[in-house]
């Protein structure tokens, strides 16, 4: 693989177990996941990623899984100094021990992150959810963290709701939205008009293109130019092993360029955010 010389603010580490997504029968889809940090610094190492945002692997409906990864991405971030961390934090009332528990961990050297998915349960405008909220950006703000947060069409997932966070904690909190949207309906939302409203807002919004449709790199970029805001706020992610690491540098390298923008994409803006 071709050295590639980019900074990866977003992929996973952890072995998931087997299980019978949408009724069929038990499958391991994330066939390139990483069960050790020795693994994945070899990832790293062919890709030439020089550095990367490591968060705990998820997506089976067992929120004890992705919590028990959060020793994982401590230890690769401890290990390789390439490696920042990110830990696995939930909003769901049920969750409120286990997320205490990794709360526990936000000051230990390494963690620049708390990841928040509600693809597992949980939903912004829950008002269940909103003391687990609270405290989560509450932890970010004392120890200087971003909080990294899932989007994808519909549901508790859509900008729609997860733009709630950005909203209530985004002057006080970087937000981290990965997937710009997760597809087309949250690409037009944020492209159109509500990503560079609330850059001009003052808040302190970022994104990521992995699992982009081809159309929202080229787009993005062209908005970026034109309003003349933005250009700090984009970051590579590869999303491994979800994503592609190769596919999606391709993608957005060819929408971004080589220029200030692509210096930025690739190495300045994951150097300011996370560094």
């Amino acid at each position: 693989m071709t050295a590639h010389h980019v900074f990866d603010a977003h992929r996973h580490i952890g072995v998931l177990p087997s299980f019978p997504f949408y009724g069929g029968p038990p499958v391991n889809p994330d066939t390139t996941a990483r069960a050790s940090v020795k693994q994945l610094l070899a990832d790293l190492d062919a890709e030439g990623t020089e550095r990367a945002l490591v968060l705990p692997n998820y997506g089976v409906p067992d929120p004890d899984v992705a919590f028990s990864f959060n020793e994982l991405v401590i230890e690769a971030a401890q290990a390789d100094d390439r490696i920042r961390a990110g830990l696995w934090v939930s909003a769901r009332p049920e969750d409120e021990h286990r997320t205490a528990g990794a709360l526990a961990l936000a000051g230990e050297a390494g963690v620049r992150a708390l990841k928040l998915s509600f693809l597992l349960g949980g939903s912004p405008g829950d008002p269940a959810c909103r003391p687990l909220l609270d405290r989560i950006f509450h932890e970010a703000e004392r120890h200087g963290l971003v909080v990294h947060v899932h989007t994808s069409p519909g549901a508790a997932s859509d900008i729609d709701e997860v733009g709630k966070l950005v909203e209530w904690y985004a002057d006080r909190v970087p937000v981290h939205l990965v997937h710009f949207g997760g597809g087309m309906s949250g690409h037009i939302k944020l492209g159109g008009s509500r990503f560079f409203d609330w850059i001009a807002a003052g808040k302190r919004v970022y994104t990521d293109l992995s699992w982009a449709i081809g159309f929202a790199p080229y787009w993005l970029a062209q908005e970026i130019e034109q309003r003349g805001i933005g250009h700090d706020r984009v970051l590579f992610a590869s999303d491994q092993p979800w994503g592609d690491f190769t596919g999606e540098y391709a993608r957005l390298r060819a929408a971004a360029g080589d220029g200030d923008l692509g210096g930025r994409v690739f190495r300045d803006t994951f150097a300011a955010l996370y560094d």
